[in-house]
């Protein structure tokens, strides 16, 4: 039977390593949707960070933001919903980071009612905060002001240190205070409220089409990917995904740079 969505990760999976959608991947998603497939994004970038992702399909799917804990609709530019840790809880998960991680930065994403929201700055770092990537579009401001808002997820930095590394120590002092996952193994976490994932996120966009997950097929390369490839009917691990994601996948096709989710969904829809 045909998929009734198709849910995919943006770096790593659905974008190229030099973040293109190629032309077959784009020709394979633009025909599930013209087959009538419900085509979702699920990542963890923030809402700013989808429109050249919709650019480069050339149509404006729904968007699971920030790991499942934001629903944004690029084609309205709305921020549907949203879940966020409440100052008390940052300041928490802060100063456990700071305590069993000496050295390590910090940084929230915040979120407000659409993708730019100019009321508040929406990425904040702490001052010694080392990015993970170039071209950051943070607002530097002081520890306690990085603390003084709601924010969808904290971002904790260690330089020298791997993600995975750097997860497996907070793990075991912040408990039921939020969940940790990742998407690159250069010394980031990302830290969300309790029960959030890309699964829950799907959840919520698939409900009121009245799509169940044995009717979803999902794509994804990183931890932060695994919920939603265990939470489909059908879940696709990039061939170079993280040891998880190909733990907890169905199938295993090409990389990102070899049409791999194109070469799934040919399938049915080519």
């Amino acid at each position: 039977m045909l998929p009734a969505m198709i849910a995919s990760d943006v770096d790593g999976t659905l974008l190229t390593p030099d973040e293109r959608v190629s032309a077959r991947t784009r020709q394979a998603v633009r025909a599930a949707v013209a087959g009538g497939a419900r085509f979702v994004l699920a990542t963890g970038r923030p809402p700013r960070w989808i429109p050249p992702v919709v650019d480069a399909l050339g149509f404006a799917p729904v968007a699971v933001c920030a790991n499942g804990a934001v629903i944004y609709d690029p084609n309205t530019d709305r921020v549907v919903s949203s879940r966020t840790l409440s100052v008390d809880v940052l300041t928490e998960l802060a100063e456990i980071a700071s305590r069993v991680v000496p050295g390590s930065g910090l940084a929230a994403e915040r979120i407000g009612v659409s993708a730019h929201d100019t009321a508040t700055p929406q990425f904040v770092s702490a001052p010694g905060y080392e990015h993970a990537w170039l071209n950051p579009d943070n607002t530097e401001v002081s520890h306690d002001d990085l603390l003084s808002a709601p924010a969808i997820k904290l971002l904790v930095r260690r330089t020298g240190m791997t993600s995975s590394a750097l997860a497996a120590i907070l793990s075991r002092h912040i408990g039921m205070l939020g969940d940790i996952t990742y998407s690159t193994n250069n010394g980031l976490v990302e830290i969300s409220t309790v029960g959030i994932s890309k699964a829950v996120g799907l959840e919520e966009v698939a409900r009121p089409w009245e799509i169940s997950p044995e009717d979803v097929v999902a794509f994804g390369d990183m931890p932060n990917d695994v919920p939603m490839l265990v939470w489909a009917g059908h879940g696709v691990a990039m061939g170079n995904a993280h040891p998880e994601a190909l733990a907890a996948a169905n199938e295993i096709t090409a990389p990102n740079d070899g049409d791999g989710l194109a070469l799934v969904l040919e399938r049915w829809w080519l």
